[in-house]
């Protein structure tokens, strides 16, 4: 029988290398950070005085470590979704996003995965632990779940085979994975600092968001833990709430390309520019009313099937993104571009971000919702549709 004390995605297993020996990382979400714990300063001060090589993955880590060891992955800072403060939880989110898009991706992951094992009561992270959420399911690389030779009844399993697209794999101590047992979809959570796991970034040739060295991680007969019953991962209300949690990230990106446009215009107004800002605003109040409201509807149905509400806010913050760029470039021309390393990296970076969206199929998928009868739709009053 394998021993899986040490390995289990529990209190036991160690942090990642270069993790402070202090922190909050317990189950309670609410709970302060506890004696020894460096004294918090609020996230947006931590955030604009943090100094990193946005090029670097190790770099990322060690701030994704950082972010962890004080405390803002948890509430107060960042409350649970669909708890009541969503709204503060996406302000968060979009604040880190604001500050870099690469830090985002692993610190919204690392959040999502604290979500969902407290959704589906999954084991409790380990003081100072940094997760991540791989999910992708492309038909060359699904991870097998055995029970083979483990204590089944412990929910302990071994994972076989490749998983793609695991975004910052050489930076986290943990990871949920979406895994196939007996033909089912499961999710298991695994410790990453064991010798049957393998990390290959070698494919991974993006010029935006680079720093995240998303990996192919492959298992042989690793140990891991199931977390919930198969399909729960998709099933559960909070799937849908992480899924529009991913729009505030996108909006953060967004609007800090937007500021830079508009301290542009303040240095120099011209016509031009000033019609290019117009725009840009536009796009981003709408943006914006619309996390604003599906926040609301989150946190006043917690329970509900959220799909169409999460796709609509997806899509137009995409939209607003995608209009934020356009302008930008447009009113600034190439100097920015080329001179302003932060200016650059933001639109390097968003264009493969927004890609997480599924464009024309997100798009046909909310038409099919809209067109089909639902026992509850926010975008009806009184049966008829997009009625102030």
């Amino acid at each position: 029988m394998v021993d899986t004390r040490d390995h289990a995605a529990g209190v036991h297993a160690r942090r990642p290398p270069g993790a402070g020996q202090s922190g909050r990382r317990d189950s309670d979400p609410a709970r302060a950070p506890r004696s020894g714990a460096k004294t918090p300063v609020p996230l947006d001060d931590f955030l604009h005085t943090a100094c990193f090589d946005r090029d670097d993955p190790s770099a990322l880590g060690a701030l994704l470590r950082e972010l962890v060891e004080r405390g803002y992955d948890r509430a107060p800072v960042l409350p649970l979704p669909g708890h009541g403060q969503t709204l503060a939880r996406w302000r968060a989110l979009a604040a880190v996003a604001a500050c870099d898009l690469g830090l985002v991706k692993l610190f919204e992951g690392h959040t999502d995965a604290l979500a969902i094992l407290a959704e589906l009561h999954g084991p409790t992270p380990a003081a100072g632990s940094c997760w991540a959420v791989w999910a992708a399911e492309p038909p060359d690389a699904r991870v097998q779940v055995s029970k083979v030779g483990i204590r089944s009844d412990a929910g302990q399993v071994q994972l076989a085979g490749t998983k793609a697209w695991c975004s910052g794999a050489a930076a986290v101590s943990h990871a949920l994975v979406t895994a196939w047992l007996d033909q089912q979809p499961v999710l298991v959570a695994v410790a990453m600092d064991q010798p049957t796991i393998s990390i290959d970034a070698s494919n991974w040739q993006a010029v935006g968001m680079r720093a995240t060295a998303s990996a192919d991680v492959t298992f042989d007969r690793t140990p891991a833990t199931v977390v919930g019953a198969a399909h729960a991962y998709v099933r559960r209300p909070g799937f849908w709430h992480g899924g529009a949690g991913i729009a505030a990230c996108w909006y953060g990106a967004a609007a800090q390309i937007g500021r830079m446009l508009r301290d542009a215009c303040a240095q120099r107004a011209d016509p031009q520019r000033l019609a290019h800002l117009g725009a840009v605003d536009v796009a981003l109040q709408a943006a914006a009313a619309v996390l604003r409201e599906t926040a609301a509807h989150f946190d006043a149905n917690p329970q509900a099937d959220a799909q169409c509400e999460a796709l609509r806010a997806r899509l137009v913050v995409e939209e607003a993104a995608g209009a934020a760029m356009h302008h930008a470039t447009r009113a600034l021309g190439a100097g920015p571009l080329c001179r302003n390393a932060r200016f650059a990296r933001a639109l390097a970076d968003l264009p493969v971000f927004l890609r997480q969206s599924h464009a024309e199929r997100d798009l046909a998928a909310l038409g099919e919702l809209i067109a089909a009868p639902r026992a509850v739709d926010t975008s009806t009053i009184g049966g008829v549709p997009w009625t102030l």
